[in-house]
């Protein structure tokens, strides 16, 4: 079992699989014991040896984590699910891996029940408004510093913050379009790290890339951030992707899905070997034009089976080796003979070929080198689903179908959770019920003001609220209309019974402790964005000559040993 690929599922767990793994483990460690005699007979082994070795000693490659991306990758992903078969506590997690799941709701079995679960899993996977204004503000403090250096450039979103097909941890895409005669990568990377907008240590310059970008990472909100220069042809395909999921309405789900499956994966990104997002629904699109059956696809019967048959399609059944795929004039499959034609650029197909629906001659997955990986992924989907939902399996429907190849860690929740309570009092400050202020009001006007002292009642001024740019498509959320499952698992969401019912201790690397021992990745407890709620005044002492009785306090005077109960848990704001 590839660990970077699978899991061991429930109905896997048991004395038989622990009795094998343990007698797996035991003979690894002994060939590993072997070999490390070796060693010890022979200590100048590296000296003896008269080429470079591909494997150490020990029978390890070297540099592994180079070959491997997703252990190149594991502690940078919170929703990687890495190796987690050595560490079950971290597979289930706090939440058993799928908080999309209502509590007490009856999901249905087999295929039907998929479907569900991939309606609940959009609906909660989607950015709540104080995520969205988050992004906003920190695509506003770097637009700032940029028009600070180029008055006369332009900066645009594009990717999935524009089309709002992302997830809790995705990244946000910025380019830059002006003109210079050479493209002033150091010089933003110098002038970020001096307005305080990210560290040195997080900024990465990819200068000999393809599209040379600006990696970094917002100090105060941990979000990544890609910026480029003079690639305008990305805020076009933002707009082609809305107006296919105004035409499909399944695309939003199905790529959401797709997204999170191959991000816990590190198959996401194609500078570690995956594909890009607009490589996945550009091929999510193909999938749905040349559905055999289009009017369900219109419809949005059945999300389970959709799911289902493109893990087939992408892990069995499409050839790489001489098909390319066309998004234009309604989708088609083409030659790869007939893609090269219009290739001017002297470049042959890749393994996975996408045209370029903007720029005839483009190969979208021409720097994908790791699709194979992406195949054997789609195809372990494929076969775990296709196990899940068969009639004879009906007893798997107790677990989550959809959380046999999808999970979302705790850390994913915990940095949701961070977001909500450090942001939300920022962006939208709690005001004074109308009942709780007519009480109030009330209550003051009955008590008796004494003559010597006028008192003199103050309207209290309602905190502005942040006013979003018309001529930004990202400073304010797009509504979206929810179904009946959507409303459901957003009304399961917004009363945080998933994010109040998580331990402080487990999210103590999202804030407090001492800042020496602090992880660099760690984020500290107070913003700049807030304040902290006032300390609480302590009442004043008793004088010394007040007897033993007064100096207690008024519920504990008459009372020799009052017995103490826990106190009941807040209930969810």
């Amino acid at each position: 079992m590839d660990p970077a690929v699978a899991w061991y599922q429930p109905e896997q767990e048991g004395p038989a699989k622990r009795l094998w793994l343990r007698i797996w483990e035991t003979q690894s460690e002994i060939d590993k014991m072997n070999l490390k005699n070796l060693e010890n007979a022979n200590p100048n082994v590296n000296k003896a040896q008269d080429f470079i070795p591909i494997n150490d000693v020990n029978g390890e490659t070297r540099n592994n984590n180079y070959f491997n991306p997703a252990r190149r990758k594991m502690n940078d992903n919170r929703a990687s699910t890495f190796n987690l078969n050595k560490n079950r506590d971290a597979l289930i997690g706090e939440f058993g891996g799928c908080p999309w799941r209502v509590p007490n709701y009856t999901y249905k079995p087999g295929i039907l029940g998929l479907h569900e679960e991939i309606e609940h899993f959009h609906a909660y996977m989607m950015p709540t408004e104080t995520e969205h204004l988050m992004r906003s503000t920190v695509v506003s403090r770097i637009r700032s510093v940029i028009l600070a250096l180029w008055p006369q450039a332009r900066v645009e979103v594009f990717g999935s913050f524009r089309t709002g097909l992302y997830l809790p941890t995705s990244d946000v895409d910025l380019v830059v379009i002006g003109q210079w005669e050479k493209l002033p990568l150091w010089t933003l990377e110098r002038e970020l790290v001096v307005q305080d907008i990210a560290e040195k240590e997080s900024i990465k310059v990819l200068e000999k890339a393809t599209v040379p970008i600006v990696k970094m990472t917002d100090k105060y909100s941990d979000v990544k951030v890609d910026i480029s220069f003079n690639m305008s042809s990305g805020v076009k395909s933002a707009e082609l992707i809305k107006q296919f999921k105004e035409k499909y309405p399944v695309l939003s789900p199905l790529v959401m899905v797709l997204k999170q499956f191959l991000l816990q994966r590190d198959l996401n990104e194609v500078f570690t070997g995956g594909i890009s997002s607009y490589s996945l629904i550009l091929m999510c699109i193909s999938f749905l034009q040349l559905h055999p059956r289009p009017e369900r696809v219109r419809q949005c019967n059945n999300l389970g089976v959709l799911l289902i048959e493109f893990f087939e399609l992408y892990g069995r059944k499409f050839n790489y080796v001489k098909t390319a795929i066309r998004v234009k004039n309604g989708g088609s499959y083409v030659s790869k003979d007939e893609i090269q034609k219009e290739m001017n650029d002297g470049h042959r197909p890749s393994l996975l070929c996408i045209e370029d629906p903007l720029t005839p001659g483009n190969d979208i997955g021409r720097s994908s080198y790791g699709a194979l990986q992406v195949k054997q992924a789609f195809d372990y989907g494929y076969i775990s689903l296709q196990q899940a939902v068969a009639p004879h399996n009906a007893l798997l429907a107790r677990c989550s179908v959809l959380g046999r190849v999808v999970r979302v860690t705790d850390h994913v929740l915990q940095y949701r959770r961070w977001v909500r309570d450090t942001f939300q009092p920022y962006f939208f400050p709690r005001a004074p019920a109308p009942a709780a202020a007519a009480a109030a009001a009330a209550a003051a006007a009955a008590q008796p003001t004494p003559t010597c002292t006028p008192t003199r009642t103050r309207t209290p001024t309602p905190s502005p609220s942040p006013s979003p740019s018309d001529t930004d498509p990202c400073s304010s959320p797009t509504p979206r209309r929810v179904s009946a499952h959507q409303s459901l698992i957003i009304h399961h969401i917004t009363s945080n019974s998933d994010f109040n019912n998580i331990p402080s201790g487990v999210i103590q690397r999202y804030g407090g402790g001492d800042s020496k021992n602090r992880n660099p990745r760690s984020f500290p407890k107070q913003r700049r964005y807030g304040s902290p709620p006032a300390p609480p005044v302590p009442a004043a002492p008793a004088p010394a000559h007040a007897p033993a009785a007064a100096r207690r306090p008024p519920e504990q005077r008459h009372h020799k040993k009052r017995r103490q109960y826990p106190q009941p848990p807040h209930p969810p704001r």
